[in-house]
């Protein structure tokens, strides 16, 4: 059970991402709410004390400089948006720094990961942000291992989450942790989102959005896996495709993708499983098949691994949100 009042100092600065901001304070502050006082403070920071426009061009006030925060902090959140390239000074790095040495837990939502990993916070541990910027974050700071199929990180202290509405996600993580899972779903239920989203689901659809440019030799790679999951994309049979060595390929993937072959491969059949899950009778047996698994266990490791969750229990979970059809 968490103490009463817990500090949650939020730290902001010009050209954040305005969800990423107050998609976890209204949680902790529903949460604060809920357990009358037993819950958390809110502590809004900026680098000079001054209020700060975000990349909407709306305006956030701010209770304080970041420098003059001298009390004890129990969860350090740093938010993204598109301003944290600017931000990045070295007076903010050294004053993040000094801030989550005495704080509990570190946070960060979206592109606020490039700031912890600039302060040193992520070398060698894993993080995420959000997945259009996987790729340029294991680029930056190779020390740090980047998981762009999470939405949200924890390694050890350090808790990174991917963009926009996957700061709430991982605040509602962090009160479930301090308070149990009763607070965590009525602040849930409160703000109209699905508690149960696990932090290793993946962030974004492969097959729609793998943002891989046309004219990249990586894209017909892509496109040939997305449209036939079930087909051979071993490595090998990958590099053949693209004329190219299978190093080139891994270091073309991790450039453009943020993730290896291998994975990729996977994370499209696992989106192709849920489909078939969630919108037709077919069993589980027969689904593995179909969507390049090969095995049952294959597959249940596959889901376990970028879902958090077995096929068995993803179909109870969520095929009473879509009817079920005959597949042949």
């Amino acid at each position: 059970m968490a103490s009463p009042d817990r500090l949650v100092l939020l730290v902001v600065y010009p050209g954040i991402q305005m969800l990423d901001a107050v998609g976890p304070a209204e949680v902790f502050s529903l949460a604060g709410i809920g357990l009358r006082g037993r819950g958390y403070r809110l502590l809004v920071a900026s680098p000079d004390g001054r209020s700060v426009r975000s990349d909407s061009g709306l305006r956030l006030e701010v209770d304080a400089a970041l420098s003059d925060v001298d009390e004890p902090v129990d969860t350090l959140i740093v938010a993204g948006g598109f301003g944290f390239d600017t931000a990045t000074t070295p007076e903010l790095l050294d004053t993040i720094g000094l801030l989550a040495r005495r704080a509990r837990r570190v946070c960060s939502v979206c592109s606020g990961a490039f700031l912890l990993a600039a302060a040193g916070l992520l070398a060698g541990r894993s993080a995420t942000t959000h997945w259009l910027m996987c790729g340029d974050l294991a680029r930056r700071y190779p020390e740090t291992t980047v998981e762009p199929d999470r939405i949200f990180v924890r390694d050890g202290d350090v808790y990174t989450s991917a963009g926009v509405t996957a700061g709430i996600d991982l605040a509602l993580a962090l009160v479930e942790s301090d308070h149990g899972a009763e607070t965590a779903r009525a602040v849930a239920q409160a703000l109209v989102v699905f508690l149960q989203r696990p932090g290793g689901q993946s962030q974004f659809s492969a097959r729609l959005d793998h943002g891989v440019a046309t004219g990249s030799p990586l894209r017909p790679v892509l496109d040939a896996i997305t449209a036939d999951p079930a087909a051979d994309h071993s490595v090998p049979r990958l590099a053949e495709r693209a004329h190219m060595s299978e190093r080139h390929l891994g270091r073309l993937f991790g450039e453009q993708t943020g993730t290896t072959p291998a994975r990729f491969v996977e994370r499209v059949r696992v989106e192709a499983a849920r489909d078939l899950l969630e919108r037709s009778t077919l069993p589980v047996e027969g689904i593995s098949q179909r969507t390049g698994f090969g095995s049952d266990e294959t597959m249940r490791r596959a889901f376990l691994r970028v879902l958090g969750v077995a096929p068995a229990d993803y179909r109870d979970r969520f095929r009473s949100a879509h009817p079920p059809q005959e597949v042949l």
